[in-house]
């Protein structure tokens, strides 16, 4: 018997009703109808396919781009005591098989894997013999060439339609315009698909750009008097590291993301960041996809995006919760050049491509023909600065070779140590005796691992960890100790990429199935970011209705809070009325404190509190803060 689908909202999300448009659309996809969603971030897309997958019986199939957003979203779902399995990248073929036989015999609800992994021939047909129940495209701009994230092996997601021919297809995306949303409709070979579009405008949110000479003084100078959490996003991982050097030294609780740090520091600085122990994070724009923090005040780019999809999906992490929030690119003078270098004079062509991917498989010592079917740690910086190449170029070439699954690029650090005996085994005992403090540990590694006396052997730090109760700092101190004592050789080498080659090594041969899709998808990064110098330059149009309208949502309804409207209103708008409204349902605050919260020139502030004291909606309390007339 099907469940009720509010039963299920309120069992795992605690919500008690749906928005927007998520109830038609679980409606439809329970009537077997093939669906595509248009959603603004945090509109909650991901509810309208695990609710209807919830509620009936089979599993639900989820193509999704990113491994850390699949690894988000299954450990998500196992915390609400969901099952969940996840296809991601290394997985040895008799693991892969006994997690697919989970999919078919183990009442598994989900299976979420990236579109490359689709295309084995092992998942497929073991796809045959699922009950599935849904078909859910997640991120479906992808499966478009002039989308912003394409990838080519999106493409082959409609081979679904015939893997699980009665389940209904849900394709969902918060960044598609009108062009992509017709090469989604025909690439997915949709049926009869119901298109559903909820508004991409976000109203509690202030759009707003800020010219200056003094980038850091203008940063400063909102997040040391800001009321709740904020997110700073750069193009570097470096500059991740001195802007939030800078902004802790200047009383601002900060700490820094990007993807080079490990799991482990990862999973620290976000909780410390998600529990509000710092109020600032400072980020590359691999930090945010599946983090649902609903009270971000600002969202602030100090650099300029490559594109408005980029912006407009990192912009909407500001008030998730409702509640009047801005979202602010500070730029100057130079940024505009800079973005243009960056992105556009580093974009690889054709020649460039097929000589970086030539050098990567002399770099792995991979001969012509040869597979790899390993992942490999990757040391990016070396393998420029020995071939030659410039880093940007170097890595919108790798990306390019990943979205046309030549290889597959995971910016995940990892960690490889080794280690051998080189003790007799008399002297091995005679250390253990010695040093009985370390002795467990020293004893779990000679159980765990055969043949550790006589070659080199890859340790797993994480699995000895739960083995032995320490944690791994620990181990890493007892096994440099070993090396110092010289019972043992400990070597340990860090990346923070890796890839997995997916083809046989063929040279020119590889590359030119798509090298015109090359040259397409640098004209398509050219138009992103023209469309996004237009948005930081334009001094005329309000800048919600160019977002909405760049999306193909034509609006002629003005914002009234972004730095345009307030420039060019003389008098206050009933949308910053509105939004002053809302923060002093929260609670009392000074005009300092309003000005602050939502980018407002300080004169039309006052202007618009004088009014709303007139229309004798709010009034001054003894301490002088603004509160609602009770």
């Amino acid at each position: 018997m099907q469940k009720d689908t509010k039963s299920v909202l309120r069992e795992y999300w605690g919500h008690q009703d749906f928005r927007g448009s998520q109830s038609r659309i679980i409606d439809a996809v329970l009537s077997k109808k093939d669906v595509l969603a248009l959603m603004p971030t945090g509109g909650g897309k991901s509810i309208c396919y695990q609710v209807p997958a919830l509620v009936t019986d089979g599993i639900c199939i989820v193509i999704s781009p990113l491994v850390a957003l699949i690894q988000d979203q299954v450990h998500q779902l196992k915390q609400k005591g969901i099952k969940a399995i996840a296809l991601t990248g290394g997985i040895p073929f008799g693991e892969l098989n006994d997690l697919l036989d989970n999919c078919i015999y183990g009442n598994y609800k989900f299976l979420y894997l990236s579109p490359e992994r689709l295309q084995q021939s092992i998942v497929q047909e073991r796809i045959r013999e699922m009950n599935v129940n849904l078909v859910a495209i997640d991120e479906a701009h992808c499966i478009s060439q002039w989308g912003n994230d394409f990838r080519p092996a999106y493409l082959d997601c409609s081979l679904l339609s015939e893997l699980a021919p009665v389940a209904p297809t849900i394709a969902l995306t918060a960044t598609a315009t009108p062009k992509v949303v017709q090469d989604i409709l025909e690439n997915l070979q949709l049926v009869k698909p119901k298109v559903f579009k909820d508004s991409f405008s976000r109203s509690n949110i202030s759009f707003r750009v800020k010219h200056t000479d003094d980038k850091n003084y203008q940063l400063k100078k909102i997040l040391t008097q800001l009321i709740g959490s904020s997110i700073v996003y750069v193009r570097s991982r470096k500059m991740t590291v001195s802007l939030s050097d800078f902004l802790n030294k200047n009383g601002v609780k900060t700490t820094f993301f990007h993807g080079g740090i490990s799991k482990v520091d990862k999973e620290e600085k976000l909780q410390r960041w998600l529990n509000g122990k710092v109020s600032c994070i400072v980020a590359t724009n691999a930090f945010g996809m599946g983090v649902d923090k609903p009270d971000v005040r600002w969202v602030i780019h100090y650099q300029i995006p490559d594109s408005l999809e980029s912006y407009f999906q990192e912009a909407g992490r500001a008030g998730r919760d409702g509640q009047p929030s801005s979202a602010l690119i500070i730029t100057s003078n130079e940024d505009a050049d800079s973005a243009k270098k960056q992105f556009l004079s580093s974009l690889p062509d054709v020649g460039f491509v097929k000589k970086l991917y030539v050098q990567l498989n002399n770099f792995f010592q991979i001969s012509y023909g040869e597979s790899v079917l390993d992942a490999l740690s990757f040391k990016f910086n070396t393998f420029c600065k020995r071939y030659g190449f410039p880093a940007n170029m170097a890595f919108h070439a790798l990306r390019i070779l990943d979205q046309n699954s030549v290889l597959s690029l995971s910016e995940n650090f990892s960690e490889k140590t080794t280690l051998k005996f080189v003790a007799s085994r008399n002297g091995i005992f005679q250390y253990l005796h010695d040093n009985n403090n370390v002795a467990h540990i020293i004893q779990a590694i000679l159980r765990t691992y055969g043949g550790i006396t006589e070659y080199d052997t890859k340790i797993n730090l994480h699995l000895l960890s739960k083995k032995v109760g320490e944690n791994e700092k620990t181990i890493k101190k007892v096994l440099k100790q070993l090396q110092a004592d010289g019972v043992a050789e400990y070597q340990s080498a860090t990346s923070d990429l890796e890839i997995q080659f997916l083809v046989p090594r063929e040279d020119d041969r590889t590359i030119n199935p798509f090298a015109k899709k090359i040259k397409d998808f640098n004209a398509v990064k050219q138009k992103n970011m023209a469309a996004m110098l237009d948005y930081v330059q334009n001094t005329s149009t309000c800048r919600s209705v160019f977002v909405l309208n760049y999306f193909g949502e034509k609006t002629p309804e003005k914002c009234g809070t972004c730095d345009i409207c307030t420039l060019k209103d003389s008098v206050p708008t009933d949308g910053l009325k509105k939004s002053l409204i809302q923060l002093l349902q929260t609670s009392p605050q000074t005009s300092r404190k309003l000005e602050l919260a939502l980018g407002i020139e300080e004169k039309l502030m006052l202007q618009a509190l004088q009014e709303l004291l007139e229309d004798e909606r709010i009034r001054l309390n003894e301490r002088n803060e603004y509160e609602i007339e009770k």
